[in-house]
C-alpha cells in the first residue's frame, strides 16, 4: 500500500513544471540554521511475540497470531540544520495504532476463534538524525536514524482483569529505535517530503498476568511501518 502511494505521489512532483526551475525554489532555504514544519501520516503496527514453550497447549489453544492493523499520525516538525547535508530532528507526534490479537482454541470440542483489538494513543517522542545528499534543483534523497519514547494515553496497564471477557494489557511505555529514508523536493515556499521509516520496540510491553490473552506469551515488542508527508518552511 504504501510503495503504491509513494510512486503516485511522485509521479505527481516530478510532472510538475516548478521542480526543475533552473535556478530553484526557494533558495534561502539551506541558509537557515531551523526549520519548523508538520508532518502527515499513515502506519501500520504490531507486535514481534515470542510464546512461553508449550503455551499453545495450554487452556486448549492451538493457535496465536497477532495481526498489523492500519492507524495513522500527525507530527509537529523541528529541525536544526548545523551543515547542508546534516540535521538533528525532534518531531513529537500523535499516533493511532491498533492491533488484533487473534486466538484459536478448543471449545465443546470445536475450534473456536477469539479475538481482542488492542488501540493505542500514543504521544511519540523522536529524536532523530537525518543525512541528506546535496541538493539537486528542487530535489535531494536523505536517510534517518535515531530513537524515540512512546507514552500510551489509551493504555490499560492497571485495569483490572475480568475472567470473563480478558483484554490484552501492555505497558503505558516504551522505547524504540527507529531507521529509514525519503525525498525532499523544494516548492517555491515550503519543502515537501516523502518519508518511510520503521521503528523497533526494545522494551517488553507484555503484562504477563496470567490471563487468556498474556498467559501463553512470554515477550511483546512493538514493530511499526510510517509512511509520511512533511512540509517545512
Amino acid at each position: 500500500m504504501f510503495g503504491r502511494i509513494a510512486i503516485s505521489i511522485l509521479f505527481v512532483v516530478f510532472c510538475h513544471r516548478s521542480l526543475y526551475g533552473q535556478e530553484g525554489n526557494y533558495p534561502t532555504f539551506d541558509r537557515k540554521k531551523w526549520h519548523f514544519g508538520f508532518a502527515l501520516g499513515v502506519n501500520t503496527s504490531e507486535f514481534s511475540y515470542r510464546l512461553k514453550v508449550n503455551s499453545v497447549n495450554e487452556d486448549s489453544i492451538v493457535n496465536i497470531s497477532i495481526r498489523k492493523q492500519p492507524g495513522f499520525n500527525l507530527g509537529i516538525i523541528g529541525s536544526f540544520n548545523p551543515h547542508p547535508v546534516f540535521r538533528i530532528r525532534f518531531v513529537p507526534s500523535l499516533s493511532f495504532q491498533e492491533r488484533l490479537f487473534e486466538y484459536n482454541y478448543i471449545r465443546n470440542g470445536e475450534v473456536t476463534l477469539r479475538q481482542n483489538r488492542l488501540e493505542s494513543t500514543n504521544l511519540d517522542f523522536p529524536l532523530l538524525i537525518q543525512f541528506r545528499t546535496k541538493r539537486i534543483v528542487n530535489f535531494a534523497a536523505y536517510g534517518i536514524t535515531g530513537a524515540q519514547y512512546s507514552l500510551d494515553l489509551a493504555s490499560q496497564e492497571n485495569a483490572d482483569q475480568i475472567s470473563t471477557d480478558p483484554i490484552a494489557k501492555v505497558r503505558q511505555h516504551d522505547f524504540a529505535y527507529q531507521v529509514g529514508g525519503g525525498f525532499d523536493f523544494w516548492l517555491p515556499y515550503f519543502k515537501f517530503g516523502i518519508e518511510l521509516k520503521f521503528s523497533k520496540g526494545l522494551r517488553n510491553v507484555a503484562i504477563l498476568d496470567d490471563s487468556f490473552y498474556m498467559g501463553p506469551l512470554e515477550s511483546l515488542k512493538s514493530q511499526v511501518w510510517w509512511f509520511s508527508l512533511t512540509f517545512e518552511g
